[in-house]
């Protein structure tokens, strides 16, 4: 007897227990079926709050003299991560610029650590930014960067970093979820492996910071850097953050110095003394506005608890791929991520995947598109429900029935 998928969505939105989670946040159009909460998430209600409160009150009225409190929202912001969504101490994670530039003073500063070993690891379907600040990285440190091969579906592997590491390795660098198919990288027996070469390891979180647990002091990582405006919904450009294990933190040295990164700044001394902690990985002034958008994200993610996070997360995926094998599959769409292991999000394949994710806009479903031919459909937790994954794939199995996908031109004229 065929299952009736609207009733088994309605009955897993009833048992949810993340479900009052939806209220927190902004929805306002109640016919739009988000699924890009995994590029930019929905906007809290605290968040909008906060953010008034701090324009009016604290910038409006207190004006510098709301230093005072904002000095500190840096390793405020940090603590929480570390202490509710990432297996970290206090102190060992901070807020502040862009995962770019993060990850640029981390690879320099691990690179810097490993005198006489020439190679940077990194695999061909890490994110693009990553890749191409490790290349700038090789290229001004005369090091090579050695790119290994990894499935774009199912993504790098144990046996491949193992079989590209030697004793000239000095860092290896990966993402823990894969932004194209969501495939999560052995992240403890990765940094194992590296370790026992003698290399550093530094890891993109962008799309596992608010998704998936991360074993950080567990795996015994020493370096990290994540966004916060993914999964943990801080707003459109809101500040990244970095990780490094405390052993490390005092014989580390990065290579933009900044006063913020100084021991003691106010002191305006003539000569860099960097701070003996997590702070000397900070350079300016810090973001006080995302600041605070990024602390009512990370609050409400750590109410939630990143192990029901998780958890929800595999069942809305599970979902997905139950409708895809059932309405999607006979339409010409190959499955592009891993059936168990991975984050938040389910990737497919199709060759007119461009013009579908137009149709599907059109239709007021909000999908991602990423190369080569992929529809990517992220579910956020803590505001997607099993009945808007119900509806999605639905409004997407009528696009493929009536082949309105036609439409669209084939032509990428934006990017998304």
């Amino acid at each position: 007897m065929p299952v009736d998928r609207l009733t088994q969505a309605q009955r897993l939105d009833a048992e949810d227990p993340l479900a009052a989670f939806r209220d927190e946040f902004v929805i306002d159009e109640s016919d739009l079926v988000y699924f890009d909460g995994n590029s930019l998430g929905r906007l809290p209600r605290a968040t909008r709050s906060r953010l008034r409160a701090a324009v009016d009150q604290e910038w409006g009225v207190d004006l510098v003299r709301g230093w005072d409190s904002w000095i500190g929202l840096a390793r405020e912001v940090g603590d929480l991560l570390a202490g509710g969504l990432l297996e970290a101490s206090p102190g060992e994670v901070t807020l502040g610029d862009s995962t770019s530039v993060n990850l640029y003073k981390l690879a320099v500063a691990a690179c810097s650590a490993r005198p006489g070993r020439s190679v940077i690891v990194t695999d061909d379907d890490n994110f693009p930014t990553d890749r191409y600040v490790l290349e700038g990285v090789a290229a001004a440190r005369g090091m090579t960067l050695r790119v290994l091969p990894s499935d774009l579906d199912t993504g790098v592997t144990l046996g491949a970093v193992r079989s590209a590491l030697d004793e000239d390795v000095a860092l290896v660098s990966l993402s823990h979820v894969a932004y194209r198919s969501g495939a999560i990288a052995d992240l403890a027996g990765i940094t194992a492996a590296a370790h026992a070469a003698g290399a550093l390891v530094l890891w993109d979180l962008c799309h596992s910071a608010g998704a998936v647990p991360v074993p950080l002091s567990s795996a015994g990582v020493d370096l990290a850097v994540g966004c916060t405006y993914k999964h943990l919904n801080a707003g459109p450009g809101a500040p990244s953050f970095l990780y490094v294990r405390r052993s490390l933190q005092s014989s580390l040295r990065q290579p933009i110095w900044g006063w913020f990164g100084q021991q003691d700044q106010f002191a305006m001394g003539p000569a860099y003394d960097p701070a003996p902690s997590v702070d000397r990985f900070l350079v300016g002034t810090p973001p006080v506005l995302g600041g605070y958008a990024a602390l009512c994200g990370v609050q409400l993610s750590a109410a939630a608890g990143i192990d029901r996070i998780f958890a929800k997360g595999t069942a809305l995926g599970d979902f997905a791929v139950e409708l895809y094998d059932e309405w999607l599959a006979s339409h010409g769409f190959a499955l592009a991520s891993p059936r168990s292991g991975r984050g938040a999000h389910v990737t497919l394949h199709h060759p007119a995947a461009w013009q579908i994710s137009q149709a599907l806009r059109d239709a007021s479903v909000v999908p991602d598109y990423r190369t080569p031919d992929r529809l990517r459909l992220g579910f956020a937790p803590l505001y997607t429900r099993f009945v808007d994954v119900y509806e999605g794939f639905d409004r997407l199995r009528t696009i493929m029935e009536a082949e309105s996908w036609r439409r669209f031109s084939a032509n990428r004229s934006r990017v998304t």
